[in-house]
């Protein structure tokens, strides 16, 4: 099978049958258009032309490009072509994998950043209406404050939240979530973000709804279209001016705030796991070192033979 044909079946694969998200699609699109321009550059053609001393070249060469690539880069363009190429085994499009020798650089430790809860509650305050907002303003401030609230109280991505359905609610102070890979999830909403998403409901959906075409999304942009991710990301980075936070803050700072939280209050990692929508424990317990360094601030600050 030609290269360029073999991308094209994987491609829809992940996207069809792994029902993959299309941001993550098009990275995998980035990445294998590169690899597949370099094999055409080293005269290859065909999917059985390709030794494990091309993947190894092609790795190397990368290592060494300039501008040089940041390692996580590296990393993701490595995992994409060595997803592709287990994909051929595994449609016996090939016999063999010459992939598998392929290492990703080792990428260093990052913590994930967090909020303090003192400033999770001043992000919140900020995205709320402001006193003697027009109806208008008002409608949307309702639906900021709903969004923060349930990002917050859920943990959800962002791809998640925007893509809820109003059904999704049905079930009182449960959550339905479609994650990655078409998976569900039931999660817990508490009861402010609860009581947020009820008046966003009663008092600003059906108003925002008025200014477009019928939408089951849950979540309705200022013109009534469904909120796009783009737009909600918007929303967290106006509250958080407002609230005068010099922190990065983004939907996925939510989520490291989220699970951080949860853990330092005595929940269990493997109930965070699924909270998150985590396939492996692995990926939770880095939120497990969050946790471990704060107690090691705590203890140099306040035992009296810690230094």
């Amino acid at each position: 099978m030609r290269i360029e044909r073999a991308v094209e079946v994987y491609l829809r694969h992940v996207t069809i049958e792994r029902g993959l998200a299309a941001h993550t699609v098009d990275a995998y699109r980035r990445d294998l258009a590169v690899y597949a321009a370099w094999l055409a550059e080293a005269g290859l053609a065909d999917v059985a032309e390709i030794t494990a001393a091309h993947v190894a070249d092609f790795g190397a060469e990368r290592a060494r490009a300039e501008p040089r690539p940041a390692a996580s880069s590296l990393a993701r363009l490595q995992s994409s072509v060595r997803g592709w190429h287990r994909f051929l085994v595994r449609e016996g499009i090939r016999d063999d994998d010459p992939a598998t020798t392929l290492r990703p650089p080792k990428l260093p430790q990052r913590l994930p950043k967090a909020l303090t809860i003192d400033q999770v509650e001043r992000l919140l305050d900020a995205a709320g209406p402001a006193p003697g907002a027009d109806r208008s303003a008002e409608a949307v401030a309702v639906r900021d404050r709903a969004l923060v609230e349930l990002l917050y109280a859920t943990g959800a991505r962002v791809s998640e939240v925007i893509q809820l359905d109003v059904d999704d609610l049905a079930t009182g102070d449960m959550l339905r979530v479609r994650g990655k890979g078409s998976k569900e999830r039931v999660v817990p909403v508490g009861s402010y973000a609860r009581s947020a998403v009820d008046a966003y409901l009663v008092r600003a959906r059906p108003e925002l709804a008025a200014r477009g075409r019928a939408s089951p999304r849950l979540f309705l942009g200022a013109r009534g279209a469904p909120l796009s991710r783009q737009s909600a990301w918007a929303v967290l980075q106006q509250a958080a001016e407002r609230a005068g936070l010099e922190a990065h803050v983004s939907p996925h700072t939510l989520r490291h705030s989220f699970a951080t939280h949860l853990l330092q209050g005595g929940a269990d990692v493997r109930v965070v796991q699924e909270l998150l929508g985590h396939s492996s424990v692995a990926t939770t317990q880095i939120y497990t070192y969050v946790s471990v360094d704060a107690l090691r601030d705590v203890y140099a600050t306040s035992h009296p033979r810690a230094r």
